[in-house]
């Protein structure tokens, strides 16, 4: 169902519509590592791609009656933004808690949005309702050989923009981009390797892969609403079984600290999903060591409330921020002893309390709690043995 001939179609039909986004060393990642910026695609993902060259092949009479869609995002502004360039109407079934960003961007792009309680396949299933209800095109994010074509355009781009590349990290969700990108790249060069990525709260692919078979699961929770999809499709688990070399998971403290490790070193925004290549390479997941690796960065349509929270994340996880609580004598000079010795440690205190009614504390003493801002995980380590060598007891510390 899919071919090279529908690749290098639907790339000249993208010729002038979608960005050829940048390909660039992160050197703060690796000697090895490359970024691939789908997050600096128009819309802001790499979903323009597959949802152009859908709505482009439809026919005037399926044009006529409009185009529909469920997304969590990223497909939902690809397919408005292309259907309103293509003068066709499109109605977007979205799950109630995507981003807000991600909604009113999608409204933004011309479509009708409608929100549907619970995730991704809640959102489908009513798609599929108003399809037959109405007659519309129903185009799938991820399980269509002509958005799987769109998606792949990036491993061509790929190929050209680092011809000398050994290994691609690319997110997986439902399969339609590694399931592109894996189609181009082993028909053009078989030796690089492809190694997908899925966060652990949503790890159906990966699950799939190891049950033999597509397998839905009963919950996803991450905070990569992207890739959260209980259930890949059927003709990307094969597309995967057969073209995907490996696939590997990363925990939600892992994407944080990726987001974080792009904003800080890359100078780039990511959303979880985008960032789940760059926290497997990170977090040892995926050997760079000695492969020329690219990271594709999906996207970068990450809710701002949402992106403080994952700062905060990261903040933590890499030992830039950390949290202890201890006792104190409750008479005059004792917590002025403790803020020196923690001042004197290099840390900078971001907020204190200090309480008299905790019920943990005893009589005659105090408990109090530090918000820290350190260096790295050597720092909070050197800190926690100066305030126990000092007679300091560490209660609940993180």
């Amino acid at each position: 169902m899919l071919t090279m001939e529908m690749l290098e179609d639907a790339r000249l039909a993208l010729r002038g519509i979608a960005r050829l986004t940048p390909l660039d060393p992160a050197r703060g990642l690796g000697k090895n590592v490359y970024i691939k910026a789908e997050n600096l695609q128009l819309t802001g993902a790499f979903k323009l791609r597959g949802a152009y060259n859908k709505i482009r092949s439809l026919s005037p009479d399926d044009a006529a009656r409009g185009v529909i869609a469920c997304s969590a995002g990223n497909h939902a502004q690809g397919i408005a933004w292309s259907a309103t360039k293509l003068g066709i109407k499109s109605i977007i079934c979205m799950p109630a808690g995507a981003p807000i960003s991600k909604v009113e961007a999608t409204r933004g792009y011309g479509a009708e949005v409608v929100l549907v309680p619970g995730v991704y396949d809640d959102a489908a299933r009513e798609a599929e309702r108003l399809t037959a209800e109405h007659g519309y095109t129903f185009a799938h994010p991820f399980n269509d050989p002509l958005v799987i074509a769109g998606q792949g355009t990036i491993g061509l781009e790929i190929l050209e923009q680092l011809p000398d590349v050994e290994q691609i990290v690319v997110p997986i969700g439902g399969g339609g981009l590694i399931s592109g990108i894996a189609f181009a790249v082993k028909h053009l060069k078989p030796s690089c390797r492809i190694i997908g990525v899925q966060a652990a709260g949503a790890a159906s692919m990966y699950i799939s892969r190891h049950s033999g078979k597509p397998t839905e699961l009963r919950s996803v929770a991450t905070i990569a609403d992207g890739i959260a999809v209980k259930k890949p499709g059927d003709l990307t688990f094969e597309l995967c079984q057969r073209y995907v070399d490996e696939i590997v998971t990363v925990g939600e403290d892992e994407i944080a600290s990726a987001i974080l490790a792009l904003m800080e070193g890359q100078k780039t925004v990511a959303e979880g999903a985008g960032a789940t290549p760059v926290a497997a390479c990170m977090f040892g997941k995926v050997d760079t060591s000695e492969k020329k690796t690219v990271c594709v960065v999906s996207g970068g349509n990450v809710d701002v409330t949402t992106l403080s929270r994952v700062i905060t994340k990261g903040l933590s996880k890499s030992g830039r921020l950390v949290e202890l609580t201890t006792k104190v004598t409750d008479k005059p000079g004792s917590l002025l002893q403790l803020i020196h010795l923690v001042s004197q440690s290099g840390a900078n205190i971001l907020t204190i309390n200090h309480s008299r009614e905790d019920r943990d504390s005893e009589v005659g003493a105090c408990i109090v709690s530090l918000v820290l801002e350190t260096r790295n995980s050597d720092h909070v380590a050197a800190i926690k043995l100066a305030l126990t060598d000092a007679g300091y007891p560490l209660l609940h510390n993180s």
